[in-house]
Formats: C-alpha cells, sequence, structure tokens
C-alpha cells in the first residue's frame, strides 16, 4: 500500500488526515455493501417473478359458442328456438340435422332466401309463427333489393326433402309438396337491443321486440346505409365494441335506423 506523507504537514496530522480519510472510506464501502444487496434482492424478485411467468399460463377467456351460433338464429316472445342458414350449405344442414318432425319450415317467397326451422313450430302459437315468417323475410334477398315487405310460407317436416334423383337438385335447394301456411306482406323490419342482463345485443324481427315488451330499441329496414356503417352505429348506440358481432347478426344488403 502506498501512503504519501505531506511533509508541510507534522506527524501527528499526517496521521489525523489518514484517520478521517479511512472512516470516510469506510462509510461508502458500508453504503456501497448496502447498495449491491439491495440490487441482488431485486435481481433475484425479477428472476423469480419471471420464472414463475413462464410457469403459469395467462389464463384467456374463450366464450364457448353453442351449436345454433354458427346459424342465425332468434329466441321468438314464446322462448322457442329458431335458426336460418347463412348460405346454401346451411340451409343443407339445418335442413339433414336440425329439421325434427315437429318443427316448421319457413322460407320467404323469393328466389334466394334463408331457411328458417321454427323448434317445436307445429305447437306454436300465429303470432309466434308470424315471428319467424318476419325472421324469414328479413334475411331473403328482399332485403337487398330493398324490398318494403314479402310473403312467406311454412311447411312441415314431411312436405320438405330433396329429390331422389341424384344432382337434380342444387345445395339448398328442396322439393315442397302439398298446401302451404302463407303469410302475406310481411315487413322487412328488425329491432336491435341490449338490456342490463344480457351481454350481447338481440337483433330479431320487430314483431318479436313489441311481444316481449321491449320498450327502447333500434328499428332496422332496407335503406341507404351499407351494412358496416350501420353495424357501427348500431354498436355506438347500444355500447357494445364487438362491431363483428353485429355484422354477423344482419342480413346482407343496405340499412335504414331509427331509434
Amino acid at each position: 500500500m502506498r501512503i504519501e506523507i505531506d511533509f508541510t504537514r507534522s506527524a501527528q496530522e499526517n496521521a489525523d488526515a489518514y484517520f478521517k480519510l479511512s472512516k470516510k472510506m469506510k462509510k461508502k464501502a458500508e453504503g456501497a455493501a448496502v447498495a449491491i444487496k439491495d440490487l441482488e434482492l431485486k435481481r433475484s424478485r425479477i428472476l423469480k417473478e419471471g420464472a414463475e411467468a413462464q410457469q403459469v399460463p395467462a389464463i384467456k377467456k374463450i366464450e364457448e359458442k353453442k351449436w345454433f351460433e354458427k346459424f342465425n338464429w332468434f329466441v321468438a316472445s314464446d322462448g322457442r328456438m329458431a335458426i336460418g342458414g347463412r348460405s346454401a350449405m346451411q340451409n343443407e344442414q339445418i335442413n339433414s340435422k336440425h329439421f325434427e318432425p315437429n318443427d316448421l319450415f319457413f322460407h320467404a317467397d323469393v328466389f334466394g332466401a334463408s331457411v328458417v326451422v321454427l323448434k317445436d313450430g307445429m305447437d306454436a302459437s300465429r303470432v309466434v309463427r308470424e315471428e319467424v315468417a318476419q325472421f324469414a323475410a328479413c334475411f331473403s334477398k328482399a332485403w337487398e333489393n330493398a324490398m318494403g315487405s314479402v310473403n312467406v310460407y311454412a311447411l312441415k317436416r314431411e312436405q320438405v326433402s330433396k329429390s331422389k334423383e341424384k344432382g337434380s337438385l342444387g345445395t339448398g335447394s328442396f322439393l315442397l309438396e302439398g298446401e302451404r301456411e302463407w303469410f302475406k306482406g310481411v315487413a322487412l323490419e328488425l329491432g336491435a337491443y341490449k338490456t342490463e342482463e344480457a351481454q350481447r345485443p338481440s337483433i330479431e324481427p320487430i314483431s318479436t321486440c313489441l311481444a316481449k315488451g321491449v320498450r327502447r330499441f333500434i328499428l332496422l329496414k332496407p335503406g341507404n346505409t351499407k351494412k358496416s356503417d350501420a353495424a357501427k352505429a348500431i354498436a355506438k348506440k347500444l355500447s357494445f365494441r364487438d362491431i363483428d358481432y353485429i355484422m354477423q347478426h344482419l342480413p346482407p344488403g343496405s340499412f335504414s335506423l331509427k331509434e
């Protein structure tokens, strides 16, 4: 160790100076030791938290979809479920897998329309059947063609089939037989609303909204507002962020909105 001596000072003065310097250095060393210990504790905590984060995967809430949610659907005022195809292939699926003997088949009287099946429809009242007829009217080319109303008919299970001759009917086309139950001049009107209990908005026939006693809703009709803009407006009015969800529950075409 090299020690420098100040010859202008006495031996005692030099000793005192080094004594004070040693005390000062000791305090710095102690402070450095404390700082190092704190840093080591922080490092250990960070490493531990990082290891735990890698070991425990983040839990993501994935909402399981029900079987009917891949179709167009709504719940009628008496609680019965109605489902409709979003494509010719889905029309086929509904007919082959979800159309049971006690159900009713609804279709708008235009080329290009959703097959709509009312579960347990044979026992449904005329009022409920009219709700489903309106749903079938809205999810047809009639909306895309900006029609104000359209005729709709209903058939039983045994009246709807595929032709026995292979290839004679295209995908989504069916052989219809017998007398039909008609619903004349069905208005193309939907209602969109969101209750405090519901996590997501309901988009259903206006007749269903009225039958359920819904007081505030957005009235939807064919109009001049394109679908994406209508979905954004509905989402904003109902304070609902998922615009894609609303898009999926609207028929193709343009819209007019009125509260």
